[in-house]
């Protein structure tokens, strides 16, 4: 397998460029011994010579003249990566988000980010809370954004937002005109995602010591899904307000009130615990906390 360096393709572009041995090693800075090394060597790794040598006058021969483009080619490239690299180290991040913050929250960001820094190029890949752990683990992912807590101890994480819950249904259903009891809610109809999502997961979490059990009436996949189902009259359902809050404006939905149930539940950012968070995924995290602050920001106004 050949072995070219980079110096051996400087020096064969020098002494085209130049005309000599002698006056290529001037531009490069090398003695007149070492580029003739250098020459020498590419030579003996190609197996044939790239120069004739006429007096004091050394002229590119056939296979110089077709190898001449294609080393000029690599050295333009490994100039513009070094131009690249010396305006600050660029990176195409490979983001997991589940789907309410992948939905919702992470294309904002992604175009403020990018704005901000046009260089850089994201990669992100939106499922349930249980795929973007599993993308973490696999190392499929630099950095997660999930909504439920942690319990793999190879992975660390960051608590980021705080996200409002609801149970919504259509608007004319009985529930809009009551707060419902803990019977009622458990004997409803319920649209639910699938095992592994956090929306579900937070809801069990929640509600389950209160209610003991759920009517599941539908399981589907996907927050759209629910939401057309809930449309349809099949049931109530549950997700973030920030997935619902088109209908609730419209009056297309409305919010089931309950007792003191807290339906807050936290979203985090969330890494590999043994890999080292390259600048792209520490530019990211940067941008996760600046939106922390403006959500607390007008929370608080």
């Amino acid at each position: 397998m050949l072995k070219i360096t980079f110096r051996e393709l400087e020096v064969f572009a020098a002494i085209h460029r130049t005309g000599g041995i002698t006056t290529a090693g001037v531009e490069l800075g090398l003695s007149q011994s070492a580029t003739s090394s250098a020459i020498a060597e590419l030579e003996r790794r190609l197996g044939v010579n790239l120069f004739d040598r006429v007096g004091r006058r050394v002229l590119l021969n056939e296979h110089g003249r077709y190898f001449l483009p294609k080393a000029l080619d690599i050295l333009r490239q490994a100039g513009d990566l070094e131009l690249i690299y010396a305006n600050g180290a660029p990176s195409r991040l490979k983001i997991a988000a589940s789907l309410t913050i992948g939905n919702y929250i992470l294309p904002t960001l992604l175009a403020r980010l990018r704005i901000e820094n046009p260089a850089a190029r994201y990669e992100a890949t939106i499922g349930n809370s249980q795929s973007v752990v599993a993308s973490l683990l696999e190392c499929r992912a630099d950095i997660g954004l999930i909504e439920s807590s942690l319990v793999d101890s190879h992975l660390a994480s960051e608590l980021w937002l705080r996200d409002e819950m609801v149970i919504y249904c259509r608007a004319d259903h009985p529930f809009t005109r009551k707060t419902p009891s803990y019977h009622e809610l458990a004997s409803a109809p319920w649209i639910l995602r699938e095992k592994g999502s956090g929306v579900r997961q937070s809801l069990e979490t929640m509600l389950l010591p209160a209610l003991g059990s759920f009517n599941v009436n539908l399981e589907l996949g996907s927050g759209e899904a629910i939401r057309e189902a809930v449309r349809q009259g099949a049931g109530i359902a549950c997700a973030s307000r920030r997935a619902v809050q088109r209908e609730l404006e419209s009056g297309e939905f409305a919010t089931i009130t309950l007792g003191n149930v807290n339906l807050e539940r936290r979203f985090f950012i969330a890494w590999h615990a043994e890999k080292s968070l390259t600048t792209g995924a520490e530019q990211f995290r940067a941008a996760c906390r600046e939106w922390k602050k403006r959500e607390e920001s007008m929370r608080g106004s």
